[in-house]
């Protein structure tokens, strides 16, 4: 009874050719790591003073991606949903991660000078770019004038820039898998996908000059912080692209500062991305095409015809039968 049991089952395992779906879904772009990339840092929040601080988690790259096309105002409980097209994969905690990552490496400039690359690390990085850099103690400051010349030729990023993937660093999404390789012959068979274009942005220590102007409108508003006391005022520059980042700075002294909404400015009212588009319909074909119910005069005739071909058969046999009888 055993064998004509796994007998059976293996008839119906070798019967069973339903069609399976070659689709695939794309690879998971993974985080950076730790003190590297957008996560380079470490944030704690808390609502107010004196309550506890809440460490914030590491951003993946598919939070920052559809932070780009969301707009969301914080509810300040960090396990709110995040309700949204496309969905967001993550609570407010996850979103207020990917903001910060998004406003530091948009918002974080320096005086020129102020920070240089290491001479030690230059060799080793000079294959990839650049992201690590020291304290120029050589630096003998920018006198005030020149830190608000409306050129900005005077400051520089200092955060690294994030990628159209979400990450600071380009991931290569195709990746060979031991899998894909285990036959000679499919692997000779496959065609390989095509390599994908590596992704460049700006490097560090790029002067904010040459940030993109928003609709004619400058990226940053360089102004003093009083011209009624020039002599004692302070340099100010103002984002433009990310409302409530502001860096102040006076000789040998800068720090940057964020007091704003959370989002970035845009020209235009905020518009939902728009669905993907309805798939298409199958092809249509003979092989897929519905055939009309015959009519009952159809059916009639039909069956007429299978009556006669039936008598046909069976005279057919009466004679041969008859044949052998008499041989």
């Amino acid at each position: 009874m055993e064998k004509d049991e796994e007998e059976g089952e293996g008839e119906e395992h070798e019967e069973d050719d339903t069609p399976k779906p070659d689709f695939k879904p794309p690879p998971v772009i993974p985080k950076e790591d730790n003190h590297t990339g957008a996560n380079k840092k470490l944030f704690f929040v808390c609502n107010e003073p004196g309550k506890a601080w809440t460490k914030l988690p590491p951003v993946t790259p598919a939070q920052i991606v559809c932070a780009r096309q969301i707009k969301k105002f914080f509810t300040g409980r960090l396990d709110a949903p995040i309700i949204s097209y496309p969905p967001f994969p993550g609570n407010e905690i996850n979103y207020l991660r990917a903001q910060i990552a998004r406003i530091s490496a948009g918002t974080q400039i320096s005086p020129l000078g102020f920070y240089q690359f290491d001479e030690e690390e230059e060799e080793e990085e000079e294959e990839g770019a650049r992201d690590t850099f020291i304290e120029n103690p050589d630096y003998e400051g920018i006198p005030v004038k020149d830190l608000v010349d409306p050129s900005l030729a005077n400051w520089v990023h200092h955060a690294q820039h994030i990628l159209p993937q979400g990450r600071c660093s380009w991931f290569n999404p195709i990746q060979p898998q031991e899998d894909d390789f285990e036959d000679e012959e499919d692997e000779e068979e496959r065609e390989e996908p095509d390599e994908p274009e590596p992704e460049v942005g700006p490097p560090v220590l790029t002067p904010i000059s040459e940030d993109v102007e928003i609709e004619s409108t400058p990226p940053w508003t360089a102004r003093l912080s009083s011209t009624l006391v020039p002599q004692y005022a302070i340099a100010m520059m103002q984002s433009n692209l990310w409302p409530g980042a502001y860096a102040f700075g006076t000789e040998k002294k800068f720090e940057n500062v964020y007091i704003g909404s959370g989002h970035k400015y845009l020209p235009d009212n905020y518009s939902p991305p728009p669905p993907p588009p309805v798939e298409e319909e199958f092809p249509s074909g003979p092989e897929i095409t519905e055939a009309e119910d015959p009519t009952p005069e159809e059916e009639a005739a039909l069956r007429a015809a299978q009556r006669e071909a039936m008598e046909a058969a069976e005279d057919l046999e009466d004679v041969e039968e008859d044949d052998d009888d008499d041989e």
